[in-house]
């Protein structure tokens, strides 16, 4: 890893503007296998200090003015997109994505900045006239106050601006927990927020256990709200953990995406649709299609298509000339994508891409026809490059499978019949659903699932209001006796 600014590498976590270093954890290169730097194991005192550090930084942050915040937040932007090479050679080297991927991350990245940027000026309020005489209410828009933020290893520049521009938009200061997977990102974002002239304690970036660290955050009456992005398991403890002290909270959380391909659908749009969702960073996406739900007219053409677009996929390191798919970020997720594999051949699903010889550390592309729901890959997220293809037969059909889960974060359906259009968008018990396209995630979109799949919303003029409480300011006497 070559860096035109080797400055932006930090080994170190940042509380108050203190860089704190020691090598108490190794972060590893999922591709080499091999230690690339280490990081502190942040302990619960120095999170406690992490957290009054914010508090403080909160009394300056909230009383500049939107547009003074809108400016150092776009000065941030433009040094992410100033840095893009060095931020996603980091990224490429701890998370293992294919550095056109990471180039892509470090711009969708940045668009949040810029877009949370741009909504802090429109922060208002409303007045509403009191039913009694004299008298008006104001409903005004406050910051939250000190927000804990935890984000995944699979886009960790992304889920860090989605989550603190627009609490940082809002008045609020932030303690961010990355994943020790990958905190390299995490940190070199601090590095550039500074430069960009956050205030020390606006942003402050943990490294070490999520244990430890996660439980002096959800502990701390201070810490007004949690955003959070992972598992359904993860995202439930921490809910119950943030409960006896009412946190506001944002929990993005565990998908089982069905993708649907209609008799009537565009069959190249589909296929194409298909390979951004499905085999977008490896597969390791919350929103990528699990379950590949394709009409029997269209089923066998729809299969070869795939296949042979599957078939020509690369795999290798992330930093090489044409990977399309890097390594797994580790030895469990290879396991468990073996395992579904393995489960779904064993209980009748047909392989029909070829076999590859890889390192351990790479998963095998993979179409599955025959897939069915009692299946491990139906029930649950594969996270990896595995495409299993259910057939069926009617609407109805398709609407039964596709719903039959607990989860609820993306659906994507392909069809060229309006009214099926309306009627199967409106089925769909999913809070994203995407019509004749693979690709849902922008700054602008409102982001994030129902049922199991988590509470509240990112992007958008949504993902500000997230960070924001109204009081409601009753006004007296405003009329002369």
């Amino acid at each position: 890893m070559k860096l035109s600014d080797p400055d932006l590498f930090r080994e170190a976590a940042v509380i108050n503007g203190d860089w704190i270093a020691r090598p108490d954890m190794q972060v590893i290169n999922p591709a080499s296998g091999t230690a690339m730097g280490s990081m502190p194991d942040i302990t619960a005192e120095e999170t406690t200090r992490a957290i009054k550090a914010a508090e403080a930084a909160m009394i300056d942050w909230r009383a500049r003015t939107h547009a003074q915040r809108a400016d150092i937040l776009m000065r941030w932007h433009d040094l992410l997109l100033q840095n893009t090479e060095d931020l996603a050679q980091i990224l490429t080297a701890e998370q293992g994505k294919p550095l056109a991927e990471a180039r892509g991350e470090v711009a969708y990245g940045a668009s949040f900045i810029r877009w949370f940027a741009e909504e802090a000026r429109r922060i208002d309020g409303a007045i509403i006239p009191s039913p009694l005489p004299g008298k008006r209410i104001l409903a005004m828009k406050e910051p939250v106050g000190v927000c804990a933020i935890i984000t995944p290893w699979n886009f960790p520049i992304a889920m860090i601006t989605r989550k603190v521009a627009p609490g940082l938009a809002a008045g609020c200061t932030m303690v961010v927990k990355p994943s020790d997977f990958t905190p390299y990102s995490a940190l070199a974002l601090a590095v550039l927020a500074e430069r960009a002239g956050l205030p020390a304690g606006a942003l402050n970036v943990l490294t070490g256990r999520p244990e430890i660290i996660g439980e002096t955050l959800t502990a701390s009456p201070v810490v007004r709200k949690l955003s959070f992005t992972g598992s359904t398991r993860v995202g439930a403890l921490l809910a119950e953990q943030c409960a006896p002290t009412l946190k506001k909270l944002s929990l993005e959380l565990g998908g089982n995406a069905p993708f649907i391909v209609f008799d009537d659908a565009d069959l190249l749009a589909a296929v194409e649709g298909a390979m951004l969702s499905k085999f977008r960073n490896g597969g390791q996406t919350c929103v990528c299609a699990n379950r590949i739900l394709v009409q029997a007219g269209i089923h066998d053409e729809f299969v070869a298509a795939l296949c042979k677009r599957v078939t020509a996929l690369r795999v290798g390191p992330g930093d090489a000339d044409g990977t399309d798919i890097g390594p797994m970020i580790n030895a469990a997720a290879t396991r468990k994508i073996s395992v579904h594999v393995e489960d779904a051949l064993s209980r009748g699903a047909r392989r029909v891409t070829p076999a590859r010889d890889l390192a351990e550390q790479y998963a095998d592309p993979v179409v599955l026809t025959g897939a069915t729901t009692d299946m491990q890959l139906a029930a649950e997220e594969t996270f990896g490059p595995v495409a299993p293809v259910f057939r069926f037969e009617t609407e109805d059909e398709a609407m039964k499978l596709a719903n039959g889960t607990p989860y609820g974060l993306a659906a994507y359906f392909y069809t060229r019949d309006l009214a099926r259009a309306f009627r199967v968008g409106e089925a769909l018990e999913f809070g994203i659903v995407a019509l004749n396209t693979g690709v849902v995630s922008h700054a602008e979109a409102p982001f994030g699932g129902v049922k199991a799949s988590g509470l509240g919303r990112e992007g958008a003029r949504e993902g500000i209001e997230e960070y924001l409480e109204t009081k409601a300011f009753h006004l007296g006497g405003l009329r002369a006796p």
